[in-house]
């Protein structure tokens, strides 16, 4: 079993930046292929990106690639997703999520952090 724990969220300007990390517990984190998902108000959770075991290889949802980028680093168990020229639209609740294999879908990740809310303001 795994426990994500996000942190990094906040209040930013429209063009601004954020780093966003998801600390794992345990023992196993670099068995996990790891993502992000958001969920704004009155929408479905969405896949952000995900970044697999070793950390080499990366996938993107369109609306982010080019601005965001995800990376891991498993001696320290945690993963982590730069935010860079964000807009209002990226305003929601990230998640972090943990999978034995790669997928977009969020019904596909076992485990789940508690979220972190990003807001970025026009």
């Amino acid at each position: 079993q795994v426990q994500l724990v996000e942190s990094g969220g906040g209040l930013v300007q429209a063009g601004g930046s954020l780093r966003l990390s998801c600390v794992a517990s345990g023992r196993t984190f670099s068995r996990y292929v790891m993502g992000w998902f958001r969920q704004a108000p009155g929408k479905e959770r969405e896949f952000v990106a995900a970044v697999w075991w070793s950390g080499t290889r990366t996938s993107y949802a369109d609306s982010v690639a080019g601005r965001f980028t995800i990376s891991r680093d498993n001696p320290k168990n945690t993963m982590y997703l730069q935010m860079n020229s964000l807009k209002p639209e990226d305003t929601a609740v990230y998640y972090c999520a943990a999978s034995s294999s790669y997928s977009p879908q969020h019904y596909d990740y076992a485990y789940w952090g508690q979220g972190t809310q990003v807001t970025v303001s026009s």
